[in-house]
């Protein structure tokens, strides 16, 4: 019996259709870059099977533009109609597993978020077929009536269509003129600008479709082709490669693999600064989590560790499919996500073994540069549970010109000494290190300081039981010495000759 104190609801129906102008100039505000607006429009050529897609830019016309062209498999007319719809994706709706969208907003969305108008041009069979959204209509009629445009031929960018394929075109770019609308020197300088960043963007994002022989993607910017950038460093001999792991999943398999990036100085510095990125090795570190190979989020531990400079070259790349949209919470943009908890457990006790083995690794090779029984310049004394680095008075060059001074002097050397080692910038190293760590080296040795330190070293390892034999290989052994070998080497059998 119903409670007729709770009787039902009684409901009206009223049309709430958004406002066209209103919601189009909304969709400008997705938060896109023009890097990842490029990249979703790229996303799409990829989707339809393009095998090239050539990038044009024209930032010096009178109303500058931006063109994509794929060789994808093109478009119908309804096709295209259905494409330029807002929302023409159902994101809970089954993919195909190479399906790189999800909301059906981004080529909207994207090419709103840079330009007024867009165009997209396409022919598929034989027939072309071109349709405009143009903000400015829009605006002013406030419906949601798109341009087919039959004349397509006087449309910008209709030479570059293919016999089967897709181009679209951005104009009235307001976004990218960078407030120089009136002074176009400036607009193509910033422009350009802004195209140089987003190259080095789409080199990284798409960079597994971009490697090989044979490629599966050729993108080029303005008839030049990009190469790829690839994080890991995979082909690089010196990069270590854990096995990889799988979770298994209702939603599909979540792959993970470790990577050790090699030492800079075991890569160029052109290789380096690249897979570093514009923020540096620092920030670059942690998590690369790739969806149907496309790369969505590039760095940072998404809070399962901290990034420092020890686990500066540490990667993990982790891949997964688009099943899992809705539990990774891909955004519009494609360019962020969340840990589902699972995936979380998973990857702290992956993180934690994978950071832990890194520190130990440097932490090491610290240890060595300090060995007690090779004589170093500093010696590292912990203290008051803190790390401390003081001169080694007992090094045999020290000891050597010590012993040259009058006894009175001797003690007043010593002390300069200490106050070098208390004077140490530990702040200003600190954020040279952690700053830019590659760029920080000791300075030059003087020839004469050079000799003066092999002399002293190989006088006392020799009174120390070292035969003259053995002498070349000890030496070896000290880091700094080992860096400066060609130099050394003339020194030492000088000793040896004289000491024969």
């Amino acid at each position: 019996m119903r409670d007729a104190s709770n009787p039902k609801p009684k409901t009206r129906e009223v049309d709430a259709t958004p406002y066209a102008a209103s919601l189009i100039e909304g969709h400008r505000d997705f938060g896109y870059s023009l890097e990842t607006a490029l990249a979703d429009i790229i996303d799409n050529a990829i989707t339809a099977g393009a095998r090239t897609a050539e990038l044009i830019a024209d930032t010096v016309a009178d109303e500058p533009w931006i063109a994509l062209a794929d060789d994808g498999s093109g478009m119908t007319e309804t096709e295209l109609v259905e494409a330029m719809r807002l929302g023409s994706k159902n994101p809970t709706y089954e993919r195909e597993a190479e399906d790189l969208g999800r909301f059906g907003l981004g080529l909207k969305s994207a090419s709103f978020s840079q330009c007024r108008s867009l165009t997209v041009l396409t022919r598929q069979d034989g027939r072309t077929s071109c349709a405009r959204w143009d903000l400015d209509r829009v605006a002013k009629r406030n419906d949601w009536s798109l341009e087919l445009i039959d004349n397509s031929e006087f449309v910008t960018g209709h030479d570059l269509l293919t016999e089967t394929g897709t181009v679209v075109i951005w104009e009235k770019l307001d976004r990218l003129s960078g407030g120089y609308t009136h002074d176009r020197a400036k607009r193509a300088e910033h422009m350009n600008s802004e195209l140089s960043r987003a190259e080095h963007h789409l080199r990284l994002v798409f960079h597994r479709f971009l490697e090989g022989a044979k490629p599966r993607l050729k993108l080029s910017l303005n008839g030049r082709q990009l190469k790829p950038i690839d994080p890991m460093a995979t082909s690089h001999a010196a990069t270590q490669k854990d096995p990889e792991e799988v979770l298994r999943l209702r939603q599909g398999d979540v792959l993970i693999r470790c990577h050790t990036l090699p030492h800079h100085k075991r890569m160029s510095r052109e290789e380096w600064e690249e897979i570093g990125g514009p923020e540096g090795h620092l920030k670059a570190q942690g998590l690369y989590v790739y969806r149907e190979k496309r790369l969505i989020i590039a760095g940072g531990w998404l809070g399962l560790a901290r990034q420092t400079e020890l686990t500066k070259l540490c990667r993990i790349a982790v891949d997964i499919p688009n099943t899992m949209d809705a539990e990774w919470k891909i955004d519009v943009k494609k360019a962020s996500a969340q840990l589902p908890p699972v995936v979380r457990e998973r990857l702290k006790k992956v993180v934690e073994r994978f950071v832990g083995t890194s520190k130990r690794t440097y932490r090491s090779r610290g240890q060595k540069l300090v060995d007690e029984t090779r004589f170093p310049i500093w010696n590292r004394v912990q203290k008051d549970g803190q790390i401390v680095f003081r001169p080694n008075l007992e090094h045999p060059v020290f000891q050597t010109y010590a012993e040259q001074l009058p006894e009175e002097l001797r003690e007043g050397f010593e002390r300069c000494l200490r106050i070098v080692g208390s004077g140490l910038p530990i702040e200003t190293l600190h954020a040279e290190l952690v700053g830019n760590a590659e760029a920080v080296m000791a300075d030059e040795t003087s020839a004469a300081d050079l000799e003066e330190l092999i002399y002293s070293l190989a006088v006392n390892l020799v009174e120390n039981g070292i035969s003259t034999d053995a002498l070349i290989d000890t030496m070896k052994n000290y880091a700094f010495l080992r860096s400066k070998w060609d130099s050394v080497e003339p020194i030492l059998q000088k000793f040896l000759a004289e000491a024969e």
